[in-house]
């Protein structure tokens, strides 16, 4: 960690949330958070917080928010949630695996559960602010040249139509707003773990504060844009 890091297009004094803050990804962002001189306060919010999120019981997102509506509005929301594998699901080699439980869960984590973020939570962030949502390479129709991994690539494509269409509302009522997808790259962490090109996984520090700078560095008309942690405009 670097105490030279620093947002700058959120103002001073910004106050950030982050959900899903017990993931490797979700905890570098806190902790790159809480160096930024500019940040005054850093909202961590997963399973086992106070309030608690959990993106497979609807209720929670709810009253999460409920629970939060004093404390906003936040100028930075990031979402840092995924779902890959589990015990009991693994991504699918061959249509031959696809199974309803398995795609059902997948979509929970990935795509329902986020859209009732985009639902209680944007309602919290700042006219000015941002919110962005961790997506997926993988989850590109347009880029999607191996096959495979069915529920995955599917639940983050879908979450990306979300996010989009989110974005074209929120661009008509607080056209300020940025609400961007972003793809964090190959992290090291128990979602990559398992799968071939793992050893080549950045780590989740330096993954988060390229994410960071590169939300820092765009602007409402990249709103409901698909984004590479590099920078790169990836494609629907």
């Amino acid at each position: 960690m670097n105490s030279s890091f620093r947002m700058n297009s959120l103002g001073e004094g910004y106050r950030a949330l982050v959900i899903g803050a017990s993931g490797a990804l979700g905890s570098a962002f806190c902790e790159w958070l809480n160096q930024d001189p500019n940040c005054a306060y850093v909202r961590e919010l997963g399973r086992n917080s106070v309030p608690c999120l959990n993106l497979e019981d609807a209720g929670s997102i709810a009253a999460a928010a409920a629970a939060l509506a004093e404390e906003a509005p936040y100028q930075l929301i990031v979402q840092a949630t995924g779902l890959l594998h589990r015990d009991g699901i693994k991504p699918e080699k061959s249509y031959t695996a696809i199974e309803a439980d398995a795609l059902q869960s997948v979509f929970q984590v990935n795509t329902l559960g986020p859209a009732l973020v985009l639902r209680y939570f944007l309602p919290l962030l700042d006219a000015h602010g941002a919110m962005a949502m961790l997506c997926a390479k993988v989850g590109s129709i347009g880029d999607n040249r191996l096959g495979g991994w069915y529920a995955y690539r599917a639940s983050k494509a879908a979450l990306n139509m979300l996010i989009k269409t989110a974005a074209i509302e929120l661009a008509r009522t607080r056209p300020q707003t940025r609400l961007l997808s972003l793809h964090p790259g190959t992290v090291i962490s128990g979602l990559s773990q398992p799968f071939r090109g793992a050893s080549a996984a950045r780590p989740a520090s330096t993954a988060a504060r390229e994410l960071l700078l590169l939300i820092d560095s765009l602007k409402p008309a990249d709103s409901g844009e698909f984004f590479a942690y590099n920078g790169e405009r990836l494609p629907w």
